[in-house]
């Protein structure tokens, strides 16, 4: 058996309650990271999104590369969030139990990582459990030890884009590539995952339902999808 935990970035978007609705269908909980950014301009879908029992965290609110900016104005990116974040739980009426974070682009900061590390930790945000994950790559990086939570496989679907040259073949590909460049195969046996996928309207135009595609393919190859769960909790 291959079992995953689904977390899926840069919400809210127009298809963010479709998306929902899919895996309220399917019987999956997945951790979605709100852009403050998004959750400004789109606030209807992510109080949906609250309702219908997803998980919301922190992506920060500009959504940039913590490694171009000073630990000031990384700590004032995730803050922000919260701010936007605290609002929404309390408009969607729905109790914030866990406080996760996630860089965006996995750009944990750079020089600034430890700092960055202490205070998500000192502000206890909640770190993903990820004792499940076998691979000694995720130890060798840290990732055991980060509070932020990272991932074991990319769908990378997000490059699918108007003159990119990257089309659908390419995340099936990534889906069955066994011995990837980074990260872990996805379909080998016994594995255990934490999957990224987006929320993004632009992919949604260029492949309508992707993320039913993408994630039927892993149900009907034998992945179970687990509730996330945070250690200490």
């Amino acid at each position: 058996m291959i079992k995953a935990v689904l977390t899926i970035d840069d919400i809210s978007s127009k298809n963010t309650p479709a998306i929902v609705d899919y895996l309220n269908e399917n019987g999956i909980t997945a951790l979605m990271f709100a852009w403050g950014e998004n959750i400004v301009k789109y606030p209807d879908q992510a109080v949906y999104a609250l309702q219908h029992g997803m998980i919301v965290g922190n992506h920060s609110y500009s959504h940039p590369f913590f490694s171009k900016l000073s630990v000031e104005q990384g700590i004032e990116e995730i803050e922000k969030c919260e701010e936007a974040l605290n609002e929404l739980y309390s408009n969607a009426g729905v109790e914030r139990k866990y406080r996760p974070f996630r860089f965006p682009y996995g750009d944990k900061g750079g020089e600034n990582k430890e700092a960055l590390q202490e205070y998500l930790k000192n502000k206890g945000f909640d770190k993903l459990k990820d004792t499940q994950i076998p691979y000694q790559w995720w130890k060798e990086q840290g990732l055991d030890r980060d509070i932020d939570t990272f991932w074991t496989f990319d769908f990378a679907e997000y490059m699918i884009r108007k003159d990119s040259g990257i089309t659908i073949d390419y995340v099936w590909e990534r889906i069955n590539d066994k011995n990837p460049g980074s990260g872990a195969a996805l379909l080998e046996d016994n594995g255990s995952h934490i999957l990224l996928l987006h929320a993004h309207d632009e992919t949604e135009e260029m492949v309508p339902g992707y993320y039913k595609l993408f994630i039927d393919e892993l149900k009907k190859n034998g992945v179970a999808f687990d509730m996330p769960e945070f250690i200490g909790r």
